[in-house]
């Protein structure tokens, strides 16, 4: 049976704590007053761009380039429901000649000029990653596949469930560029501390140039069927969180109008692995950003 659908509300927040996970990155503690947060591991909130009196004159010209209104920006959240404050973790969006349509809107400003004390307006919670009572039945093990920030919502997921649950097995399989962009990290040696039978991390590093890092731990390169099917030797008990970078709307329209072909997103070859190696699809969770 399914967890009940947490109730979508506005709450008004201040910014409690600013926490530097990476050079791009980082986690707002939101304190929100006395308000009752119902929400599951692995949901993400809103937060609506027209609020902020600096980014007025920005929103109305992207609103008059695109002909159509600037819509709430999606964060998933790096808290989990046993913990005090509910918290959001921001990657900076970077505008791309070429590569992105528009520069990016809210991220910067979550992310470079967001300092405790503000407050803002947020509206949430919902999603579909997240880790029900069917799947903790149904599973034996739970295998996360998640590049860049995309780990945050697992992040929620894996430490609520290893504090608060029993039984089940997680390993998460985390891409970044560099071993300086794996965010969380500090945190998810503690948790495989803490849980050596029921926890384990692997980070695969695309452009990490420092050799004397790479072990049976830290992989060099992209992730692999190989190393997924290491992992997940027989699909049996096993459910698939996978998030990440997939293709924008923006790409495919591009790839369509000029005939080229897309190379194989973050995403994408995940999943095209997961089919491979026989892992069923209402057995994988996936979440797309880009």
């Amino acid at each position: 049976m399914n967890e009940p659908r947490a109730k979508i509300k506005q709450l008004e927040v201040m910014v409690a704590e600013r926490i530097e996970e990476a050079h791009d990155t980082v986690t707002l503690v939101l304190f929100t007053g006395n308000d009752t947060l119902n929400y599951q591991p692995g949901h993400f909130l809103t937060i609506e761009p027209h609020q902020f009196p600096g980014l007025q004159r920005w929103v109305h010209y992207l609103e008059d380039v695109k002909g159509k209104k600037e819509p709430p920006r999606a964060y998933s959240m790096a808290s989990s429901p046993d913990e005090k404050y509910l918290a959001i973790t921001i990657k900076e969006e970077r505008y791309t000649s070429g590569a992105t349509p528009y520069p990016p809107l809210l991220s910067p400003i979550l992310v470079m000029r967001t300092l405790p004390g503000a407050r803002m307006v947020i509206t949430g919670f919902t999603g579909p990653y997240t880790l029900t009572d069917k799947i903790r039945n149904e599973s034996e093990h739970i295998v996360h596949v998640c590049a860049g920030s995309g780990v945050v919502p697992s992040f929620s997921i894996i430490k609520h469930d290893l504090r608060v649950n029993e039984k089940l097995k997680h390993t998460l399989i985390f891409s970044n560029k560099l071993m300086a962009d794996a965010i969380f990290f500090q945190q998810f040696e503690e948790l495989r501390r803490q849980h050596p039978d029921r926890f384990e991390v692997i980070y695969t590093l695309t452009r990490e140039q420092d050799e004397s890092l790479f072990n049976d731990r830290i992989h060099k390169g992209r992730v692999s069927k190989q190393l997924l099917q290491d992992i997940i030797p027989s699909p049996e008990g096993v459910t698939v969180f996978a998030c990440g970078p997939d293709h924008t709307v923006w790409q495919r329209k591009a790839a369509r109008e000029t005939g080229a072909e897309l190379s194989p997103s973050y995403l994408g070859s995940v999943l095209s692995y997961l089919d491979e190696l026989g892992i069923a699809k209402n057995r994988i969770r996936k979440e797309s950003y880009g």
